[in-house]
């Protein structure tokens, strides 16, 4: 199985469009997970005409978006567990929270964003994946990640 992971997408509004790099890219995704900043929910309507769509609020979404999502949300993929959150707050100890954010929630891998920074690392047995932001780049680069799910999970960023 793979799994697309996007964050921090910051399209203003229905006129604006994901990048032709990135929806090419996630065209292969049996699953595509969004942490957050999505700010307009014709985004999650672009990427249900790829595969389905989990997604949480985040610091900068508006009424309209976390009126129908949640801040913080689990997904089962086989015998694993995924955290997806925003994060929000300092990114000096993001990692740190969004772990706390689900402690004792048996969790293999989180997925979260806002620092717009990709990443890939494993903490205390947990998988850690900011995906970086596909639209809006604070480093030298735009992202997305994708996850393999086999015997384990694995990750990778994937640079547009």
């Amino acid at each position: 199985m793979k799994i697309a992971c996007i964050s921090d997408t910051h399209i203003k509004s229905e006129l604006e469009n994901l990048p032709a790099a990135l929806t090419e890219g996630l065209k292969d995704a049996d699953l595509i997970l969004h942490a957050g900043d999505i700010t307009s929910l014709s985004v999650l309507d672009e990427l249900r005409l790829i595969a389905p769509v989990e997604a949480v609020a985040g610091n900068m979404d508006g009424l309209e978006v976390a009126k129908v999502l949640p801040e913080k949300k689990i997904i089962e993929t086989g015998r694993f567990r995924i955290g997806l959150v925003h994060g929000g707050g300092s990114v000096s100890d993001l990692d740190d929270r969004v772990l706390r954010t689900f402690s004792g929630d048996n969790i293999d891998c989180i997925v979260f964003g806002h620092s717009h920074t990709p990443k890939v690392e494993r903490r205390e047995d947990i998988l850690l994946v900011n995906p970086g932001s596909p639209t809006d780049k604070r480093i030298a680069y735009n992202s997305y990640a994708l996850i393999t799910v086999n015997e384990k999970l694995n990750a990778e960023i994937i640079k547009i």
